[in-house]
């Protein structure tokens, strides 16, 4: 991707704190009783009273403004009548479009109380979007980042989805590079300073090959694992600088 000019990091640091901003305020109503598009709506009114668009909404025919993935649904889940329930987890996914750039980020959601094997996934999916991050500066590559997710996950017992991962974003929602949660040192792309890209790595309990499965009226796939199994993920938009990253999607939740 071409670097970003100043004026231009000042506009995605912008996009990215309103995605922010958006998750946080929509994670207030995650609880049993609520339907997925009742948090779609949700996002789409607050995204649109803060002037700004959200991305997922037409964009290569997917009907919603957020995705909203529960418990086995990897990622992608479409809005629609299903009422979340005690148990529950539910992975929200907002982009934002604010003056012509795009921020992106996820967070998986307990509803109500959680089983232990719940909490278990979802820490380590946490944990393996921090584990990628770290190696998220300019000199190192996009093998460098999937190698470290994927190392931490499989030491703690669970597995990493290999078909989807993370992306180059900016001024479009989906770029190079391709971010995956799995990879050699030293191999992949060459991370560039002034750049961003997502880190999303996506959880699963077993090693089981994910389904897949079309949105209506659209050219975007969705997922689930292939046993049932639970899956979590998290997602945070970076910038790549001239000696590190900075997390423009950050968010205070108390972690």
């Amino acid at each position: 991707m071409t670097p970003l000019q100043a004026n231009e990091i000042r506009m995605m640091e912008k996009a990215c704190q309103l995605a922010a901003e958006t998750l946080f305020h929509v994670s207030q109503f995650v609880k049993p009783g609520i339907t997925t598009n009742e948090i779609d709506q949700i996002v789409y009114d607050y995204t649109l009273s803060k002037e700004a668009k959200p991305a997922p909404l037409g964009y290569h025919g997917y009907p919603k403004s957020v995705c909203t993935s529960i418990n086995d649904c990897i990622c992608h889940g479409v809005p629609d009548d299903t009422v979340l329930k005690n148990g529950d987890i539910i992975n929200i996914d907002v982009t934002t479009i604010k003056d012509g750039f795009f921020g992106d980020t996820s967070r998986t959601f307990f509803v109500g109380e959680v089983s232990e094997a719940a909490k278990r996934v979802t820490d380590v999916a946490y944990g393996a979007m921090l584990e990628g991050i770290e190696q998220v500066q300019p000199g190192n590559t996009t093998g460098d980042i999937g190698f470290a997710i994927n190392r931490y996950v499989t030491r703690k017992g669970y597995y990493a989805v290999k078909e989807i991962g993370g992306h180059g974003i900016g001024k479009s929602f989906h770029g190079d590079p391709f971010v995956p949660s799995y990879g050699k040192k030293g191999k992949g792309e060459a991370l560039k300073a002034w750049t961003c890209l997502t880190v999303e790595p996506m959880i699963n309990e077993t090693p089981v090959a994910l389904k897949e499965y079309p949105v209506a009226n659209s050219s975007i796939m969705y997922y689930h694992t292939g046993d049932g199994s639970l899956s979590a993920q998290f997602e945070h938009t970076i910038l790549i600088t001239d000696s590190g990253h900075e997390v423009l999607t950050y968010w205070d939740w108390g972690d």
